[in-house]
């Protein structure tokens, strides 16, 4: 039985800040792919990348269609990879979209989309999660701080910050209407949190986050250090960003809708074991067991 070093500790009586143990990029200076040097160099510096126009406004309309499709559906609604705001009753998101979905399966398997995560992540891919958050006007919840790789490597089971996400805009992502924030820089540096993991926390998590979040201190002196970026852009935008960076979104009191399609790329190298900090794995349709390569 092989025995796995915890390089990333969490979910203990204190938070505990631990330095980054794992490169940024993994791939070699020169590798060829989508992206360029300065973008890798400026990914690798502020642990994001921003992409004014990913998809065109022909393929936006393709993916808003199905994403209506979807939320109207009343099988998708009453499935359990759909999350429901608990005020309004909204749809907020849909996980595993990719399997649900081969209109998003199409989009994962996009060369502009995949292409840009082996870059990244220096292997072959597979899918971790997929979703569609959809959150809609007049009310729906934003996202507490955290960093996605706290609850992957806690709950999931992920050994090392191999790991990218994209964020790709189904709608105009405006300053006033939730958008997503990220400290620039704060993934050089792991967050420990403090606090036990509940049994079937996932089910309390994906609509209001508490374990697995930083205390105010941490996040002031976080936010002190790096500052905090807020992301607009117009539909078909997309921003690319590091596994343990620190980031959330705030509710959504505008009359428009913020839509975006979420897909998290896994290197093949850097499979799930058995979760870190947490009595029991998640489902598989929120952290994946099915490590086949995207192709």
């Amino acid at each position: 039985m092989t025995t796995i070093t915890d390089l990333y500790p969490t979910r203990g009586a204190t938070e505990v800040l631990t330095p980054r143990q794992d490169p940024v990029v993994w791939s070699a200076p020169g590798t060829s792919g989508p992206l360029t040097a300065d973008e890798l160099g400026g990914y690798d510096r502020d642990g994001f990348l921003a992409i004014d126009q990913l998809i065109t406004p022909e393929e936006v309309a393709l993916y808003r269609a199905e994403l209506d499709r979807l939320i109207a559906d009343p099988a998708v609604r009453a499935d359990e990879r759909s999350v429901i705001e608990p005020k309004s009753q909204d749809v907020r998101s849909v996980f595993e979209v990719h399997r649900i979905s081969e209109v998003f399966a199409g989009l994962v398997r996009d060369p502009r989309v995949v292409g840009r995560a082996r870059q990244i992540l220096g292997s072959d891919v597979y899918v971790h999660q997929s979703r569609v958050n959809v959150k809609p006007g007049f009310g729906a919840s934003g996202f507490y701080w955290h960093s996605d790789f706290e609850t992957w490597h806690a709950e999931d089971g992920l050994p090392r910050m191999r790991t990218v996400s994209v964020s790709i805009a189904l709608t105009e992502n405006y300053a006033t209407n939730g958008g997503l924030m990220i400290m620039p820089g704060s993934h050089r540096t792991f967050l420990g949190c403090a606090g036990e993991t509940p049994a079937d926390n996932y089910k309390q998590s994906l609509r209001m986050q508490q374990a697995g979040t930083p205390s105010p201190q941490a996040l002031t002196e976080l936010a002190d250090r790096h500052g905090i970026r807020l992301f607009t852009g117009k539909a078909g935008s997309a921003t690319w960003f590091d596994c343990n960076c620190m980031h959330g979104s705030g509710d959504n009191i505008t009359p428009y809708p913020r839509s975006n399609v979420f897909i998290v790329f896994n290197s093949v190298e850097n499979t799930a074991v058995e979760p870190f900090a947490a009595p029991a794995r998640r489902p598989e349709f929120i952290g994946a067991r099915d490590f086949t390569p995207v192709r």
